[in-house]
């Protein structure tokens, strides 16, 4: 079963996408956990989530393994399939709970309420292809794996 969990092959796109999914998902992590670019750290992040937004404690500490942790894996292409789950799982509940009401564009002019769907819609995309496919090229789970796929192949 690990050995499915980190078969990958030398797909260098699959490379190229979780390094986009990681870069643009960590900041938000780095938000919540940390505080930086204007984030409200742990505390803050988790009892907005918990008190205000009635998330179960369980499930808050999720979002920052998700949003933390994962883009983390994704760098180094440990455990891909994993990170891009918890990725996509958090992105979808983030979607319909908080951005679906926004419609579907992002708020780049100021001209709406709240952001909406689109960046979650593009991620959870990146999130199942790396689902489907792996870490790709240059990751630790290649490099365990030691899979001899072809590179235009794919992996279940």
């Amino acid at each position: 079963m690990f050995r499915n969990i980190i078969r990958t092959n030398d797909d260098k796109v699959l490379t190229l996408l979780r390094l986009a999914l990681a870069i643009v998902v960590f900041p938000h992590g780095a938000q919540k956990v940390l505080g930086w670019f204007g984030g409200f750290g742990f505390a803050g992040t988790y009892g907005f989530l918990t008190q205000q937004m009635h998330i179960p404690a369980p499930l808050a500490l999720l979002v920052f393994a998700a949003e933390f942790l994962a883009p983390i894996g994704l760098v180094l292409g440990f455990l891909g399939r994993v990170a891009a789950f918890g990725i996509a799982v958090d992105f979808i509940v983030a979607l319909f709970l908080v951005h679906l009401p926004n419609g579907f564009f992002m708020n780049w002019s100021g001209q709406q309420k709240g952001e909406g769907i689109e960046f979650f819609f593009l991620a959870i995309g990146i999130a199942v292809a790396i689902m489907i496919g792996g870490s790709g090229a240059f990751s630790i789970d290649r490099i365990i794996s030691k899979d001899q796929l072809q590179p235009n192949t794919r992996s279940a």
